[in-house]
């Protein structure tokens, strides 16, 4: 494959895994948002998806130095195994930028409202916007 392709691969990957972490808080609200509740898990269940942020911040990191052994690899006989380093590094990065929007999801069920279900499913979109691979490294 080549760097071409790679990055093209894995810029696909970045969509299909923004899709995936936002179904569920559409779905999930959609299907059983209309008969919301006021409960008093509500709260607790936004300020938890508010602290899974920091989640995010050891894994960055990690995808950072990815990023950095990718670029220092270019035009080696090494880059084929730090773009599968960098992949591997970003899924599960991947997983932890989308924790809010899970959260989110999962926060229908105790009745929380609209606004702070965007907030949340929007906080994970600008985390997950963290991992685009950066047009420098290419």
């Amino acid at each position: 494959m080549t760097r071409a392709d790679v990055r093209k691969r894995l810029g696909l990957l970045w969509w299909r895994q923004l899709a995936l972490t936002l179904a569920p808080v559409f779905l999930v609200d959609l299907l059983f948002g209309a008969g919301k509740t006021v409960s008093v898990l509500a709260m607790p269940l936004f300020v938890g998806g508010l602290a899974s942020m920091f989640i995010s911040l050891p894994l960055f990191s990690a995808y950072k130095r990815g990023l950095i052994a990718t670029e220092q690899a270019l035009d080696t006989p090494e880059e084929p195994a730090a773009w599968l380093d960098l992949a591997a590094r970003r899924r599960q990065a991947f997983l932890g930028a989308g924790l809010p929007a899970w959260i989110a999801a999962i926060a229908v069920f105790a009745g929380l409202e609209a606004i702070p279900l965007i907030l949340l499913a929007l906080s994970s979109i600008v985390l997950l916007a963290l991992y685009r691979i950066p047009r420098q490294l290419g």
